[in-house]
């Protein structure tokens, strides 16, 4: 009896180990990088809700200040009108940069391409912001006030 107990304990595990592998399988393809210089068309579901998309929004830029520098060039922004997006340009201003929705600038600023991508899964949120030089990923769980990272920063550098 005892035997059948640890045969059905062992098969639970097997499947948890499935289970878990499927899963980052699902989520892990949202960091992979784009093959050619071409940018993501930015995307972010309307439901994320503004307190989420501003703390995720927060998160995200501050951890591309550390890896391109405070406010030093234009965000030409690719926004898709989401909340995210707008939040997004909020806190890029917030931090400093000129943001340019338009792809167009007066000045001869150097010029940053950003597109992001949010994709709910099961309850959590996978966020994704990529320039032609660096690419930052990471998974949230959403609460009442906002969202809170549940991951490490995955970060690559392209170049």
């Amino acid at each position: 009896m005892l035997n059948a107990v640890r045969h059905v304990g062992n098969r639970l595990n097997l499947i948890r180990c499935l289970v878990t592998a499927v899963t980052l399988a699902l989520l892990l393809p949202g960091c992979r990088s784009i093959e050619n210089e071409t940018l993501a068309i930015s995307a972010a579901p309307a439901e994320v809700s503004g307190p989420a998309a501003g703390a995720i929004a927060g998160d995200m830029v501050s951890r591309l200040a550390e890896q391109i520098g405070q406010g030093k060039a234009t965000v030409a922004l690719n926004q898709d009108g989401s909340p995210f997006g707008q939040a997004l340009e909020a806190a890029l201003k917030g931090w400093g940069y000129a943001v340019v929705t338009d792809q167009k600038t007066d000045s001869g600023a150097p010029i940053i391409s950003l597109a992001y991508v949010i994709m709910p899964y099961d309850g959590q949120i996978l966020a994704r912001v990529s320039t032609s030089a660096v690419e930052l990923c990471r998974v949230y769980t959403v609460t009442t006030s906002g969202a809170t990272p549940i991951s490490a920063l995955s970060l690559m550098r392209r170049g």
